[in-house]
């Protein structure tokens, strides 16, 4: 039995899940970007609450927070009190989803076999593919931005990434800055030319 090829797609897996990006979308109100262009101090909202105490608790929203409020006043914005009239108002949400992954590889790559080069081999059989299923958790956090005055959603960002199993808080983070940054990078939207 060659032992390579059947170790070689679990340890692809492994290593493509441990380079996980960052998938990021945002959405805005269109009628609404020359107003997001003028605004310049932002408040939070109240923190979100929900059932999941792994996303839902004081540390993972204090995280959220000073991620959001280091990119935002490195851009020049002003965080203020909510009762000193913000421009905008900023609020976040987050969710943990179970998620399968299933990939079916070639023991041998689509290489024809030669078996001059394996001095092991036994003769020709057959080259079944193999698939592999892997479970994971996949984190999603939201940003929302509410015109202060109209309280109205008026852009919206979404971060989605597969979550790492133990991973400590500096590495988390990081992680949420990261989220935050790309989700953040190009707000407030520039007008799109006709």
């Amino acid at each position: 039995m060659r032992l390579l090829p059947r170790l070689a797609p679990p340890l692809l897996a492994l290593l493509f899940a441990a380079c996980s990006s960052i998938n990021v979308n945002t959405n805005y109100d269109p009628g609404a970007v020359q107003q997001l262009d003028s605004y310049k101090t932002y408040a939070w909202m109240p923190q979100p609450t929900g059932s999941d105490k792994r996303v839902y608790n004081p540390i993972v929203g204090a995280q959220v927070e000073k991620a959001t409020d280091q990119y935002l006043q490195s851009r020049g914005y002003q965080r203020v009190d909510p009762g000193s009239n913000p421009n905008f108002l900023i609020g976040w949400h987050g969710a943990i989803n179970e998620k399968l992954e299933a990939d079916t590889v070639n023991s041998y790559y689509g290489y024809p076999y030669d078996p001059v080069w394996d001095p092991f081999f036994l003769g020709p059989g057959p080259v079944v593919p193999e698939t592999y299923v892997r479970q994971y958790e996949e984190g999603t956090l939201l940003l929302d931005i509410v015109d202060a005055s109209s309280q109205k959603l008026v852009w919206r960002g979404t971060a989605k990434s597969e979550l790492k199993e133990n991973a400590d808080a500096e590495s988390q983070q990081k992680r949420i800055y990261k989220a935050v940054s790309k989700m953040l990078k190009d707000f407030p939207p520039k007008e799109k030319k006709k």
